[in-house]
């Protein structure tokens, strides 16, 4: 075979039915190839940056590796942004892209960038392949490393003259990486000392990550069995959402920055938190010294590097998720004598949950934006909903106020923040759930990042639906400039927006607009009941701020409240409560 035909073949292989790309000098035999392959489908995005996030929105939601085409150059570089998200995230991708031909690397040829270098330090592993017969063996790989372990982007840069060349195809069997053996089953000794931790815990705390998503249903699954068993409170990071349910009475909220009350308070006051998946971000953990001060602490990650990383802990565990959940609700289970009773701690949590830190004050004059993601949720939760969004305020909210009970439907950029990602990770997720509703929670400024991917949904006809959160300013950003830099805004007030409902139409969506807090229920059906693609504006409040909050380098229990007391709320949060 041509080199651009093993690697279609081994697309194949590996069972890729969706990949998402854009056409360059450097892979058109790669693209000749893919004329013929009726069985992958091909998504032409708009920005090769939207190709990487749809990719990502692909993988997140299904499980699967995501897969990007993209030429050398300005392509490459492009990707760049995504590769790093992906990284950040730990989602599974394998990114391919052209290069010059072999004897013009080095020259400054026309397109020519050093992606290998350039992705080195952002991606889990990369390749330059200059052997056509190291070729497949390389691509089969590739999705080996992206898929086990701690997932992660995996970059193979193939020169024109390898896709050219006749080499042979070699098949996935067998095929392996001999210095890359990531451990999956925990050390019994450490699972029996995490047993007997609970077994006497008074104040224990779950604490789980994306990583529980990421080890497969299974995780989830164990993860509830084993707080059936144990009764322990469960809280989560932002890209942890739904890995427990968010409908159980033992659900704490998402911890950290723009957490719970009642979240932060229990990982403040604990006695045992076992970390389940999770890294210990900064946004997360606040003030290090100040983390858990009175706790044992537990980490269970797949990634060793992770372990004692930015947290000391007293029982490390190196395993897959639900490896090491499997086995620790063994271990619970197969214990004998009667645990501490966790009702003085539970009655604890609810005095902290009655004081409904997420309490706002209500308009019927302007939509506040908590009321419209509390709308959007109550109008589309009966249905297979899938929630990507972009970064800033509305994320927040829309962690805040969308509750999820089910793993895989919650999509957004958690550690490199990456506005822009949500509407080209919508056309992912519609691309692997054709028939579910798929709505990307944005901001005025975050949209218009990648919002040329519109044109992609209306090309191959996903229904994805956008509902932005207009209050015409760079929301967190003027939060941030309001509490913490003397209310002096520079720049991030938006002075000129598009009309996004002639945008939508001009891109050949349909666009709704929204200022009456009383017409948003019918908007907000007319969006979901729309067979194509909609740009919904919603006008909302344009100086709220998202709290609760804790400021950076703060105590869990330092937080910024918008309520002061049962029925008394700061005047938009202002004042730091």
């Amino acid at each position: 075979m041509t080199g651009a035909e093993i690697v279609i073949t081994a697309l194949r292989e590996q069972g890729v039915e969706v990949m998402f790309g854009y056409p360059g000098g450097a892979v058109l035999p790669i693209y000749d190839a893919l004329f013929a392959a009726d069985d992958i489908r091909h998504i032409l995005v708009r920005h090769e940056q939207g190709a990487g996030h749809a990719a990502e929105g692909y993988a997140r939601s299904t499980g699967k590796c995501g897969v990007a085409l993209v030429t050398s150059g300005p392509g490459a570089t492009n990707m760049v942004t995504p590769i790093t998200d992906a990284m950040m995230d730990s989602v599974p991708l394998v990114v391919i892209s052209g290069q010059v031909p072999t004897h013009l690397i080095g020259t400054d040829a026309f397109q020519e960038a050093d992606t290998t270098g350039i992705t080195r330090s952002c991606a889990k592993h990369n390749y330059l392949v200059t052997d056509v017969d190291q070729l497949a063996r390389t691509i089969h790989e590739a999705f080996h490393i992206a898929t086990s372990g701690r997932p992660g982007p995996v970059v193979i840069d193939i020169p024109k003259d390898v896709q050219f060349a006749t080499g042979t195809y070699s098949g996935k069997e067998g095929v392996h990486k001999p210095t890359y053996s990531p451990r999956t089953e925990p050390i019994p000794e450490a699972i029996e000392a995490v047993a007997e931790l609970i077994s006497m815990a008074r104040r224990p705390v779950f604490y789980t990550g994306g990583g529980v998503i990421n080890s497969g249903p299974k995780a989830c699954e164990a993860l509830r069995k084993l707080q059936a068993e144990t009764g322990i409170p469960v809280t989560s990071t932002l890209m942890g959402l739904g890995a427990f349910p968010a409908s159980h009475k033992d659900w704490l909220g998402m911890v950290g920055m723009h957490g719970s009350y009642e979240s932060n308070h229990a990982m403040h006051d604990c006695d045992l938190m076992i970390c389940v998946g999770a890294r210990f971000d900064d946004r997360v953990t606040g003030r290090i010294d100040a983390f858990s001060p009175n706790s044992k602490k537990v980490h269970i990650d797949i990634d060793p590097s992770s372990i004692n990383k930015i947290v000391r802990v007293d029982v490390p565990i190196v395993a897959d998720c639900g490896a090491a959940l499997e086995a620790l609700l063994t271990a619970v289970k197969h214990r004998k004598g009667k645990r501490p009773d966790l009702k003085p701690w539970k009655a604890e949590i609810d005095a902290w949950r009655a004081r409904d830190c997420f309490a706002y004050e209500p308009s019927d004059k302007i939509i506040k934006p908590q009321y419209a993601i509390e709308r959007l949720y109550a109008l589309t939760r009966e249905r297979e909903t899938f929630i990507t969004t972009e970064v800033g305020q509305h994320q927040m909210w829309a962690a805040q106020f969308f509750h999820f009970d089910e793993p895989n439907h919650w999509m957004t950029s958690g550690g490199l923040g990456t506005m822009g990602y949500g509407l080209p990770a919508a056309v992912g997720v519609q691309c692997a759930h054709p028939d579910a509703l798929v709505i990307d929670i944005a901001g005025e400024a975050s949209i218009q990042m990648m919002m040329q991917e519109l044109s992609t949904a209306v090309q191959f006809c996903l229904p994805v639906k956008v509902f932005i959160l207009n209050n015409e300013w760079m929301g967190m950003v003027r939060q941030w400039q309001e509490l913490l830099h003397g209310e002096r805004y520079s720049h991030s007030y938006s002075e000129s927006l598009p009309d996004f409902v002639k945008l939508a139409e001009a891109m050949g969506a349909h666009g709704i607009r929204c200022e009456d807090p009383a017409q948003l229920d019918d908007k907000i059906l007319e969006m979901i009941e729309h067979p194509g693609p909609v740009l919904f504006d919603c006008m909302i409040e344009k100086d709220g701020n998202c709290l609760p909050m804790i400021p950076s380098g703060s105590a869990h229990n330092e937080m910024i409240l918008g309520q002061i007391t049962g029925n008394e709320i700061s005047e938009t949060g202002r004042k730091l409560v």
